[in-house]
C-alpha cells in the first residue's frame, strides 16, 4: 500500500517514517545513496516491497532517484529530513510549554 502525502506537511513526512520498513530504508540511505538491489540485500525485504515503500518515499519528497547507467540510485532529501525534525522539535516545546495546563472536564 502506497499512502500518498504532501512534501510541504512535515507531520506527513512523520506518519510515513512509522512503518518499520520505510524507517529500516530511510536509515540504510543515511550511510549513502544505494539502488534497490542494496537495499533487498541489506534489509531482507522482497524486491517489490522495497520498491513500493521508495515510491511512497518519493512521492513525498524525503528520497529522490538519480539514474547511474542501467540502475537507479536513491538517496535522502536532507532538507525534507529537517522539514520533519523541525516538527517534532515544535511539538516538543509545545508539549513542555503546556505540560501543566490541564482541561477542566465537563
Amino acid at each position: 500500500m502506497v499512502i500518498s502525502v504532501h512534501n510541504d506537511d512535515p507531520a506527513e513526512l512523520v506518519r510515513l517514517l512509522a512503518d518499520p520498513a520505510r524507517a529500516s530504508i530511510v536509515q540504510a540511505l543515511a550511510t549513502g545513496p544505494a539502488c534497490t538491489c542494496h537495499l533487498v540485500a541489506d534489509l531482507g525485504l522482497n524486491q517489490p516491497n522495497v520498491s513500493n515503500h521508495l515510491r511512497a518515499l518519493r512521492h513525498a519528497g524525503l528520497v529522490k532517484a538519480e539514474p547511474y547507467g542501467r540502475y537507479t540510485y536513491y538517496h535522502l532529501d536532507a532538507d525534507a529530513l529537517d522539514a520533519a525534525a523541525a516538527h517534532l522539535a515544535d511539538l516538543a516545546t509545545q508539549a513542555r510549554a503546556n505540560a501543566d495546563a490541564r482541561r477542566e472536564c465537563p
